[in-house]
């Protein structure tokens, strides 16, 4: 008895999370678009759950007291989207300190057209805008990886037809020493030069590391180049540069949020969010989408009440796959097969459970990963906390389903048949039209709390 109690509330304990990296992005002055950019860029590091970010506008005054940050543990690296004035004698003087104490640093795009003449800036930086370098029109265009092995690039796929300003001819600063992670084809009919320029490299400064990227172009007032943050491949590729910035190990996956890996496009997933559009969503009973449900860092965020979100496209036997982020002692729910003309969603739907179990102490068949009053899940589920995301799934095939937590199978069970028909009659649905349908929508659930998606992605079995 004490075994069996002791094994049912392990599946409550959660898997913690690494603690978050602090990163300081430093802004104020560009010949770009910084107004614009530097919101971005916070917004890509933070949507990844992995880093904690504040943006300066004041670098003359804020920098001078980073390496005092730094061996305090309050900050792991510094993320450059300027192009100005210098800094000021104590500003620098800070920032030199904390990288050469290891406080990682990551230059973007114009950050290396900065500081002609500063030394030790230009030997951090490494490949710099300087007399000679340009650019051709902006258009799409390939980023390949050469190095496989460095950490920012493995099992990193290219990046397709990412829309930007390709920099050719940087100028390599005397005595720096840094690897090219990725290239570009600067194509003549563009106005490149017909080579292969580097796109991503990686080095040090005394004890910090570097990652610059020379992608990550936006001009004033010409919203077509915000095109180039909103590729969901350069904010993986700018996290996971960040992150081997400060650690130097990558753990951030390496499929972009909300964008179907290799793998998932040859077996044939479809995408149903973005990361910028509801387009494939709307309201139960209503053509339009709820005001509460939103899209925030590359995500779909129930922010205030408005009932439930439902699938445009019906769907039979599926392989559904999804992240979620509750909130403490928040409750929610994925239901699919849902058929309209109910007064809910959950009159039809069956329902894989998201909850915070550690704030809601709930019974299992109302756990996390729980096939909803039906079947309980695995007692030794693996569940991260609230406020971290976590990987769902859900399967249904041939009459039978299987739901999935974080990689691990929860529930095998019956989806049709006499014997789901008998965990109906047993259950609160008996007496609703409940998971009669074969094919319908699928539905995130309003509970009345704070829950967020992504990476919604199906495959019709």
């Amino acid at each position: 008895m004490l075994f069996a109690l002791l094994s049912s509330l392990a599946a409550f304990v959660p898997q913690q999370p690494p603690a978050p990296l602090h990163a300081l992005v430093v802004t104020g002055a560009n010949n770009h678009d910084w107004q614009w950019t530097a919101p971005q860029i916070a917004a890509a590091l933070r949507e990844t759950g992995r880093f904690e970010v504040v943006v300066t506008e004041q670098p003359g005054e804020d920098l001078a007291h980073v390496a005092a940050r730094h061996a305090a543990g309050e900050l792991d690296v510094i993320v450059l989207d300027y192009n100005g004035p210098r800094w000021g004698e104590a500003a620098e003087r800070g920032f030199l300190d904390a990288v050469r104490a290891g406080c990682g640093v990551v230059v973007v795009h114009a950050a290396d057209n900065a500081f002609e003449g500063w030394t030790d800036y230009e030997l951090l930086v490494g490949h710099l805008w300087r007399k000679g370098t340009g650019h051709g029109a902006y258009h799409p265009f390939d980023v390949v990886v050469v190095d496989h092995d460095h950490p920012v690039t493995a099992g990193l796929e290219d990046l397709r037809l990412h829309p930007d300003e390709l920099y050719h001819r940087l100028v390599h600063a005397p005595g720096a020493e840094h690897k090219v992670l990725m290239t570009a084809f600067s194509d003549p009919k563009t106005g490149g030069t017909g080579r292969h320029e580097p796109m991503a490299m990686a080095g040090s400064f005394a004890k910090g590391r570097v990652f610059h990227t020379p992608l990550g172009h936006v001009w004033r007032n010409v919203p077509g180049t915000h095109a180039t943050w909103g590729d969901p491949q350069l904010r993986l590729l700018l996290a996971r540069g960040t992150e081997w910035a400060a650690t130097g190990a990558v753990t951030l996956p390496t499929t972009p949020f909300n964008r179907l890996s290799a793998d998932e496009r040859e077996a044939g997933f479809e995408l149903l969010f973005d990361g910028r559009s509801l387009e494939h969503w709307k309201g139960y009973r209503d053509d339009d989408v709820p005001a509460g449900w939103q899209v925030q860092d590359a995500a779909i965020v129930r922010t205030a009440g408005g009932g439930d979100l439902v699938s445009r496209a019906e769907f039979g036997d599926f392989d559904f796959r999804f992240s979620f982020r509750i909130s403490a002692n928040g409750n929610s729910g994925v239901m699919w097969h849902v058929v309209d003309g109910q007064p809910e969603t959950y009159f039809s739907g069956p329902e894989y459970q998201v909850l915070d179990d550690v704030g809601s102490k709930p019974g299992p068949k109302h756990s996390v990963g729980a096939l909803y009053d039906l079947v309980a899940p695995a007692a030794d589920k693996v569940v991260r906390p609230a406020g971290t995301w976590n990987e769902g799934r859900i399967v249904l095939h041939e009459g039978r389903l299987e739901l999935w937590l974080n990689g691990q199978r929860t529930v095998e069970a019956p989806c049709a048949g006499d014997e789901w028909q008998q965990m109906i009659a047993a259950s609160k649905f008996k007496d609703w039209p409940f998971g009669k349908a074969a094919s319908g929508r699928l539905a995130l659930q309003d509970h009345g709390d704070a829950v967020a998606y992504r990476n919604l992605r199906i495959r019709r079995l």
